[in-house]
């Protein structure tokens, strides 16, 4: 077949999209990613050469399969793996989910569909720990299941058994399969097999600066597995590069015999520090004469590189920035925070506009605000929102964020203050909460807006028949998560609240802006 040399820009899926998996059914792609407390959960693509991806829904769309009441920012699902056999697909991931007692519960679980972009089913538990599921179909019928050790096994590493995949069951005790090469967190388990030999492949040394990918093999799914004498396979650490902390990565063979690697990564707005989460990469893959993987020929990721016996290339029509709020079903874009509460929102009540009504929950709580947002794609990017929102007392308020997590964000809002019709602007970073600008507003609907480059977010208003105004600008540092933690990453919110007190007021967002100003 011919082969096609062209130039891969990456990161593939630009923002906060972790932990990337992989499958290929003929010749389509399906690939997921973790979305922790965010909701609907695990977000799916779709492509046809690897290099150009399409949300096409997420897997994880009803509370049943994704109870998040409570959790904790970067807790509820993560790490997933997606594989098809048979006609179905199967996406399994691990679950943080808390309990009535305020406990905490970490299981894994799998869901089904023979159509990726529709209805998955119920969750199917399987008992086995840990954490970073996977699901190998070996070809005598067996269905292994892998995770790793964390939280439960005295030993770190990679741990398997056999299970009935109608019903979860476990076939087999649950054995230690290999420690990986003594880099610290050995997580990221993904069992697959290659002409004679099973290949197991980790994660190991953290998700920060210091991640990597090892891999070894047996010819046994239960080994002894022998290192890989080249590991590791994927790292940046120790690089001073643009991309960091490459790592989490998932094997996927082309219809056309190649083999590429997809993985996470980070890129830096600033000089340590990274706000836009962990993004996914991709790289070809080559097999040695003695059947070892070498990625990216053992080179540096760089963000744009022409591969050799690439896929022929299927872009997919550009996603429109601007939403009017038209459809009866929000875009794929779009997430809540934890499991939405039915009455706080509508695309039906005022067709044509989405309306926020001002829940007692603010941003500051680990609860469900009235809040709907989308990930920061782009470090330097415009996202505006025409609100009509008359508060009938101070502490109701509706506007625009720029979120990393409850204990992080900067807000623009329309409000009261004095008995007069505002605008604030208010900064959360950490325990500190201060309101740094004030200016009153004419009655009338406005267009909020947040402007971001790679150092700050500068927040401001329009009103009706007025000039554009920049009330305050926060620093996008505090944004990130060398400041603030976690594994997620910045998302632009709409949102409504009245503060602790019950209200029966609203506000209605004719559209939504957002336009980068560079590619990624």
């Amino acid at each position: 077949m011919e082969a096609h040399a062209m130039i891969c820009r990456n990161p593939v899926i630009t923002g906060f999209h972790p932990d990337p998996s992989v499958c290929r059914v003929g010749e389509d792609y399906y690939l997921v990613n973790s979305s922790f407390e965010y909701f609907p959960g695990i977000p799916i693509f779709h492509s046809r050469d690897l290099m150009h991806w399409r949300p096409i829904g997420h897997c994880l769309t009803r509370a049943i399969q994704n109870p998040l009441d409570g959790a904790k920012p970067s807790d509820g699902v993560y790490a997933p793996t997606i594989r098809h056999h048979d006609g179905v697909f199967y996406m399994v991931v691990t679950s943080v989910a808390l309990l009535a007692d305020g406990t905490k519960m970490t299981r894994n679980f799998y869901v089904t569909t023979t159509d990726p972009a529709g209805e998955w089913s119920d969750p199917v538990f399987v008992e086995q720990r840990g954490i970073d599921p996977s699901l190998l179909f070996d070809d005598d019928g067996k269905v292994y299941f892998t995770s790793n050790g964390t939280g439960w096994a005295t030993v770190r590493g990679a741990y398997q058994c056999e299970i009935d995949i109608t019903t979860g069951r476990q076939l087999s005790e649950t054995r230690f399969l290999w420690p990986g090469t003594g880099g610290q967190y050995p997580e990221a388990p993904h069992l697959f097999k290659r002409g004679d030999f099973y290949y197991l492949m980790l994660a190991e040394g953290g998700t920060d600066e210091g991640h990597m990918v090892t891999i070894a093999r047996s010819r046994s799914p239960w080994g002894p597995f022998e290192p890989c004498p080249h590991n590791p396979l994927i790292t940046h650490r120790s690089l001073m590069n643009l991309v960091q902390a490459t790592g989490h990565a998932d094997f996927i063979e082309d219809h056309r015999g190649n083999w590429w690697a997809v993985f996470l990564g980070i890129r830096y707005s600033e000089y340590r520090y990274h706000n836009l989460g962990r993004e996914t990469f991709l790289a070809p893959v080559r097999w040695t004469a003695d059947g070892w993987p070498v990625v990216n020929e053992n080179q540096t990721v760089l963000l744009e590189r022409e591969f050799e016996n690439a896929l022929p290339p299927h872009p997919w029509p550009v996603e429109k920035g601007r939403d009017d709020f038209d459809s009866t079903r929000l875009d794929f874009c779009w997430n809540f925070l934890r499991n939405p509460r039915a009455e706080d929102w509508s695309l039906t009540e005022n067709p044509g506009s989405l309306r926020l009504r001002c829940s007692p929950v603010t941003l500051d709580e680990l609860d469900s605000p009235a809040f709907l947002g989308r990930r920061q794609q782009h470090f330097e990017c415009v996202v505006s929102a025409h609100v009509d929102f008359t508060a009938r007392s101070e502490n109701e308020e509706a506007g625009l964020t720029v979120l990393l997590d409850n204990q992080h964000h900067y807000d623009i809002a329309v409000t009261l203050r004095g008995g007069k019709r505002t605008a604030v602007v208010r900064r959360r970073i950490g325990t500190l909460t201060a309101e740094v600008a004030c200016e009153i507003l004419p009655d009338g609907p406005v267009v909020l807006s947040i402007t971001a480059d790679r150092s700050n977010y500068a927040l401001g208003f329009q009103p009706p028949g007025g000039e554009a105004r920049i009330l305050a600008t926060g620093e996008v540092r505090y944004l990130s998560t060398e400041v603030a933690g976690g594994y997620t990453g910045v998302y632009f919110g709409l949102f409504a609240t009245s503060r602790g007190k019950p209200s029966k007021n609203a506000a209605h967002f004719d559209w939504f802006d957002y336009s980068p100003s560079e590619r990624g």
